[in-house]
Order: C-alpha cells, then structure tokens, then sequence
C-alpha cells in the first residue's frame, strides 16, 4: 500500500493518493465524501491527469514528426469517451475530435469545436449522419467502403459547395491488439478496404476506392487512414503498418499523379490496467512511427505526408476510477484436484457501467477506498447486481480478508468504454461522470434516473 498522501502509481491516475487514514483520494477529494455528495457507482474523472495526458502525446507526436520535417496533428478518438466537457479538455490541450456516429459528432459540435476540427468515422455512415457533418463543414470524413465514395459524392452534389474532404480507410493485414474483437486491420472483419491484391491481377479494394475518389469532383482525397487495432503495448506493429501504407500511397502516385497529402496511423496505443502492466510511452512510441516513416518515404522516394493519431484509450482510460458500495460477500469453494475457496464480493454496480470484463474477458483491479484492510488478503471476485453469471467486474483479485458490506471499492482505468459502452440491463441507471480537480468536484454528465427510464416508456 502506498504512503499517505503519495501516488498510487499505474493503473491509477496521477492524482490518486491515499489519505492519512487509509481511504482513497483523488485529485484532493476524499472518495468517501464524493460517495456520500454523489451517491455510488460513479465515475470519477481526473481532470488534470486527462490534461496532462493529452499534451503530452501531442508534444511527444509534434516533437517526433518535426524532427524528420513534418506535421502532425492528434485526435481524440471520441468512442473511448466523449462528453461535452471532455470534447472541450481535449480541444483546449490543442487536440482534434474524432467521432464515429452523429451521436458523437453532436457532442462534439455542442461543445463548441469548428467543424475543422472534427473528423467522422463509421463503416455504415446513415445519410443523416453523412449530411450533418458536410453541413458542419468537418475537416475529414474517413470512407469505409467503395459505396459509400459515391454516396458521399452524391450528397455533395447535392448540397452544392465545395469537394468533401475524404480520408479512404484500408486494412493493412496487420493483426494487432488485446483480443480479436478489437484487433481492426486483419482481413476478416468490417473495416475498411483490404490492400491485398486479388489473384487475378486486379486493383486492390483499398487502390480502387482511392482513385474512385481521385475521379470524384465532388470529393478532394486528403489522405489513407489506417487502424490495426486496441490496447496495444508493442509499437512494432505500427511501424510495420505504416510502411505498408506508405507503399498504397507510392502506388497511387505512380499510377494517377496524386500525391496524398496526409497520412493516418490510427491509435489504439495500450494502458495499464494491472499494477504489473507496462503501458505505451507517448515519447517512444512517437520516436519509432516518425523513423518508420521517415525511412518507408526515403525507401519509396516519395516526400513526406502530414501524419495524424488517434490515441483515445490511452488519453482518458487512466484518468478514471469507477467507485463501488459493497454489498453481499460469501465464500465459495471452487472444486478440483486442488479446491480452494473464492470469496465473491458484490458491488451495486456490474456490467452495465463496465461491459469488457463480460465481453471479453478484460482483466482489471481493484482495492478497497473507504478504509484499509486490517486482514491478510484472501483470493476475491468482483461481481456485479445483474441477472448474468458473467457478471464479473474483476476476475480475480486480493482483497482484504475482512472486506464487508458498506465498503467503498474502486476500479482504476476505466475511463475507456465504461461510460461510452454502459446500458440500463436490468433497468439499472447509467452511473454519473464526476470530474474532479484542486480540491473540488463537479457533475459533468448526470446520473440516469428511474424516471429517464420510464420517460422512454410510451405504455
């Protein structure tokens, strides 16, 4: 356990302490108090830590990218979490928003950001969604199919105005990340356009959609976006996608005479989420993309692109700790050649504000924050209220032995798609987002009532 008043180090936020007592804080403000201000489960939000994060991957990227003399701009990838407040952080520590739905770009749109600023994603882009961001003027909309070439085309004409600026998305065949379901550049999977050239001598799916682009009026083709996956802690795989990407690229100058201008490597750069866990260096894993692009341009004799990231997970998945009351807590003794016991502990929360635990079997942490343990630790499950025996928050744990109902506990790192991924299964209210910072704290997206549930309900 740490000292009163020092970090708690990963997978905690940087403004996690522990108080003179034994409880936890966060940012100044002791986790007790905010249960009892805000009520539990909650989301509570390190303002400052998600600051820091975000400058420093875009002075690490900024620093790398100038020094083989280029530009570079960073994305917040909305899907990890987006709120208005979190949209206008971002934007004020000099990142762009990248969204994936017209749910998300309306956010980012009422948090005040110029279209400019705002790229749309999506492999099955609705009309609606398409129009909205051509009215708002965003600064890319990333195409995910060939189809989808000719309806954005088709939507600029007919609006009038000047050509959409497109981004064509293509799977580089590079499998990488923490499971399949998050792994995006392989063949078999919906995103994007495959570089792979078919045996009959043809262009391949990603070629032929770039110069379907390059013959549309209506569209200006400002680069190739390329994501190979999530949660990734080894940045060779990034670098082997970029020289694959920058080979597309070479490609279509020789054919067409079109240079790209700009480059996108994705994110999916990986956090820690155990105490054991090393996470990506914003400054490395810069460092080798800028080299590995640098010699792929030098290789090819083709200048330079503009490059830009989307480190979404690895900007707010640290600076959130979802805090729990305990409720029931039994032994359970798990049969086999060596039975052992198992000491489940209930929380009022479950899979419905973290989902990936269920999903895909995502390991996390946990520790006690109201008080410290006076007992050795004992072997524990995290579970959840839901109706689903997969209802597990944290597989496997040690806990104080003498963990009881009324106890706050905390799961570090789940700023990640525990809000943005949360439901009402159960009919259970999503939990509020609390952003604290300096001592104080403040509600920046609310806490579902049972009459937001039943508003829904048309009898």
């Amino acid at each position: 356990m740490s000292a009163p008043g020092h970090a708690l180090g990963q997978p905690w936020s940087s403004g996690a302490t522990r108080t003179p007592d034994g409880a936890l804080s966060v940012a100044g403000i002791d986790l007790r108090a905010l249960a009892a201000e805000h009520g539990t489960p909650a989301y509570v939000l390190d303002e400052a830590d998600f600051r820091s994060r975000a400058r420093a991957y875009r002075e690490a990227f900024e620093h790398a990218f100038a020094g083989i003399g280029t530009g570079v701009d960073v994305y917040y990838a909305g899907k990890a979490f987006l709120s208005v407040a979190v949209a206008r952080w971002a934007h004020e520590e000099g990142l762009r928003v990248d969204t994936a739905t017209g749910g998300e770009l309306a956010v980012a749109l009422r948090a005040g950001l110029s279209g400019a600023d705002i790229g749309l994603h999506g492999n099955n882009k609705s009309d609606a969604e398409i129009d909205r961001a051509l009215a708002a003027g965003v600064g890319r909309i990333i195409v995910d199919s060939l189809g989808e070439v000719e309806r954005v085309a088709a939507a600029v004409r007919a609006r009038g105005g000047e050509p959409a600026p497109v981004m064509v998305r293509v799977t580089t065949g590079v499998h990488a990340g923490g499971h399949e379901y998050i792994s995006t550049a392989h063949e078999d999977q919906k995103f994007g356009l495959s570089m792979a050239e078919p045996d009959d001598g043809s262009l391949s799916p990603a070629l032929t959609a770039l110069r379907a682009v390059v013959d549309r009026p209506e569209l200006r083709l400002l680069g190739i976006h390329s994501h190979i996956g999530s949660q990734i802690l080894d940045p060779s795989g990034f670098e082997v996608a970029a020289h694959k990407v920058m080979g597309l690229r070479a490609a279509l100058l020789s054919q067409t005479g079109v240079l790209v201008p700009e480059v996108d490597l994705g994110g999916g750069f990986g956090i820690a989420y155990l105490p054991e866990d090393v996470p990506l260096d914003p400054a490395r894993v810069a460092d080798d993309l800028a080299s590995a692009v640098a010699r792929a341009c030098a290789a090819l004799g083709t200048p330079l692109p503009r490059i830009s990231i989307e480190p979404g997970r690895a900007i707010v998945g640290p600076t959130t700790l979802t805090l729990y009351t305990v409720g029931t807590v039994k032994d359970v003794t798990v049969d086999g050649e060596q039975p052992f016991t198992r000491r489940y502990v209930s929380v009022d929360g479950g899979m419905s504000d973290n989902l990936r635990p269920a999903l895909y079997g995502a390991a996390y942490h946990a520790d006690l924050a109201s008080r410290t343990g006076d007992a050795a630790p004992v072997l524990a499950r995290v579970v959840g209220k839901h109706c689903e025996s997969g209802d597990i928050v944290v597989h496997e744990v040690r806990l104080p032995g003498d963990v009881r109902p009324g106890d706050l506990l905390a799961v570090p790192a789940t700023g990640a798609y525990g809000r943005s991924m949360a439901s009402n299964y159960n009919h259970v209210p999503r939990p509020p987002v609390v952003a604290v910072r300096d001592g104080s704290s403040r509600v920046i997206v609310r806490r579902e009532t049972e009459d937001d549930l039943l508003a829904l309900d048309q009898g």
